[in-house]
């Protein structure tokens, strides 16, 4: 767990905030009026908050910009005898969204923060607004996801890895170790940017994994995919309507090698068949590394519009 006032030269500027509600010390910025329109912010795997810290400022003036991080990762503590899998992420989220009350909310998803945001939203269809995905899965039922994501792994490198490393008893040695793999993990998972890459961003990325047991964050999410033991919920018919009743985007970088977009913009579109989709050329998995401007100005314009 990084120390809660961890600033990595000034790129990280936010208050600290935690919560208990979850069962273990949940870090989250929030950041702009309390009376704002609530955009919530999920990472994925393995990054946290960090992802976010260009976003946060271009809403923050108006909204309310709420940004936790998932048991395991960034500033949030790890504890040992908790799982690690979607359905923990989707409870641990449900404890602190009741805690604030959150409302109206806007999801911003990335990578395994579409899972966890979509869960979210089968339970509660009444506290969304709108749905944003961003290189993030948006499973919500549909019949053919076993498929895609199956169709997905077979030609990304980072599940192609996750499969194998599991089969030969790899996954949990190399995963705890990475607070010094970091960047090849990343890489792996792709941003096509190298610039990004300074002194304050690798400690950023690495810090939270400093020991392996603060790696089981990581190690769950990757062996969940490996085991099949992630629990994808199904909405019942009033989630599914009103879901499918908000307004939508997805915003996806096609050099993504991770989550390619034709195994899974067509999740996405399947439930929001009028949503826009803005497809970015030259940007990789982590879209908000490589086009952090281009993104926000896209998702402000699509919340004013809206």
């Amino acid at each position: 767990m990084i120390q809660s006032d961890a600033t990595f030269d000034g790129t990280f500027p936010f208050t600290p905030h935690f919560s208990a509600a979850p069962g273990f010390r949940m870090h989250y910025v929030d950041e702009g009026p309390r009376h704002g329109e609530v955009v919530l912010c999920l990472h994925g795997e393995p990054t946290w908050g960090y992802l976010f810290r260009h976003l946060v400022p271009a809403l923050s003036a108006t909204h309310r910009v709420v940004v936790p991080d998932h048991m395991g990762f960034g500033k949030s503590a790890t504890p040992a005898q908790r799982s690690y899998w979607l359905q923990d992420h989707v409870d641990n989220l449900e404890a602190l969204v009741h805690a604030l009350d959150l409302t109206n909310i806007t999801l911003v998803m990335h990578d395994f923060g579409g899972p966890v945001g979509m869960g979210f939203a089968t339970r509660h269809p009444d506290r969304i607004r709108r749905i944003i995905s961003a290189n993030g899965p948006t499973p919500f039922g549909q019949s053919d996801l076993f498929e895609r994501i199956t169709a997905n792994a077979r030609v990304s490198p980072w599940f192609q890895w996750i499969a194998k490393a599991e089969a030969n008893g790899e996954l949990e040695p190399v995963l705890g170790q990475l607070g010094f793999n970091i960047l090849s993990t990343l890489k792996l998972n792709g941003f096509e940017n190298n610039a990004i890459i300074t002194d304050a961003w690798l400690s950023a990325y690495g810090a939270p994994f400093a020991r392996p047991a603060d790696c089981l964050g990581a190690i769950g999410w990757a062996k969940g995919f490996a085991t099949g033991v992630h629990t994808f919920a199904t909405p019942d018919p009033v989630a599914d309507r009103l879901i499918r009743s908000r307004p939508a985007l997805a915003i996806w970088g096609e050099a993504d090698r991770t989550l390619h977009a034709e195994h899974f913009l067509p999740l996405f579109s399947a439930i929001f068949p009028a949503a826009p989709v803005r497809r970015l050329a030259g940007v990789g998995h982590y879209c908000f590394e490589d086009a952090p401007e281009e993104i926000g100005n896209l998702i402000a314009e699509f919340i004013r519009q809206t």
